[in-house]
């Protein structure tokens, strides 16, 4: 489990320097991901190690939504001054992912054909 959780954290830690160095404006953990998603493609599969770990992460995904939920009631009033802001944010970003699932579930789609 170990061997899993460090070959994650390295692609991370990649992108995070990918990020720092080279792409500013998308996060380190997007291109850690995209980066580990590319090693896995090449590689033709999932490691059990690393299968070991997300299924460990997946399992306990609900535990990852308490600190969220910690910083908004922290910040209740910052966001209800600017809910509007905030409501609108919260829609585009759920359009823009339906649509990008749409997209990578075609793109998954062709590929299995």
């Amino acid at each position: 489990m170990i061997a899993g959780l460090v070959q994650i954290l390295l692609f991370q830690g990649l992108g995070e320097i990918v990020a720092r160095f080279f792409l500013p404006l998308i996060p380190g953990p997007v291109i850690g991901l995209v980066l580990l998603l590319a090693w896995l493609r090449f590689r033709g599969g999932v490691p059990a190690t690393v299968d070991l770990v997300a299924t460990a992460f997946s399992q306990n995904l609900g535990l990852l939504f308490v600190p969220a939920a910690v910083g908004v009631v922290m910040f209740w009033p910052h966001i209800r001054s600017h809910a509007l802001a905030v409501a609108a944010a919260l829609v585009a970003s759920v359009v823009a992912t339906m649509a990008v699932t749409a997209l990578v579930l075609r793109a998954i789609a062709k590929d299995g054909e």
